[in-house]
């Protein structure tokens, strides 16, 4: 859903792209109109992925100018992931977003980001997509702040845990993931309505 932006100032996001290592979409968000049919999308990502390919942003994230769209690109595993906004944004805030999105990926996952992994928990990837950029917007930009936001934990005031606790507490058996709350909700539901 595309947001009209009243102040120039602002920083906007136009999509995160999460493709794999042949180009094939994983997870995706569009933040404006311009893109508006799966077989354009699929178009762009494929013209992104070849594009980009033949670097190697393994180690450091890379900036190109592509179709008029500054693209920010980092590949992690068998992953790559894309933020992409208009040629005048600023390509620092833009790192800074594909950052917040692979690192809280990284510590969602337990440092396993690999395809398999990402697909078996599409959810929390979707999750951090959201609380990373919603319309365009930047929202939070600190990994473990969005890892915490989608794995709904927090520490004993109520307020969110660090990155360092959230990575050193990921085994916390009280974790609990949107997924895992509907299903406990689910079947108290269900054992309440068989008594």
């Amino acid at each position: 859903m595309a947001v009209e932006i009243v102040d120039p100032t602002i920083p906007v996001v136009k999509n995160l792209l999460l493709l794999d290592a042949e180009g094939k979409r994983i997870a995706v968000k569009y933040f404006t109109p311009d893109l508006n049919s799966v077989t354009a999308q699929a178009n762009y990502e494929k013209s992104v992925f070849v594009k980009t390919s033949r670097t190697n942003a393994r180690g450091e994230a890379e900036i190109i100018m592509f179709d008029d769209v500054v693209v920010v690109y980092k590949f992690l595993g068998d992953l790559m992931f894309y933020v992409t906004g208009d040629q005048d944004e600023n390509e620092v805030v833009l790192f800074t977003v594909l950052q917040a999105f692979y690192e809280s990926i990284n510590l969602l996952l337990r440092n396993a980001v690999e395809k398999k992994t990402v697909l078996e928990n599409l959810d929390l990837v979707l999750l951090a997509m959201d609380e990373i950029v919603d319309g365009g917007l930047i929202l939070e930009t600190d990994a473990g702040t969005v890892a915490t936001r989608v794995t709904m934990r927090q520490d004993g005031d109520g307020s969110p845990l660090s990155m360092e606790a959230a990575s050193a507490g990921v085994n916390n058996p009280g974790l609990v993931t949107l997924s895992q709350a509907f299903g406990s909700i689910k079947d108290q539901v269900a054992r309440s309505l068989l008594k």
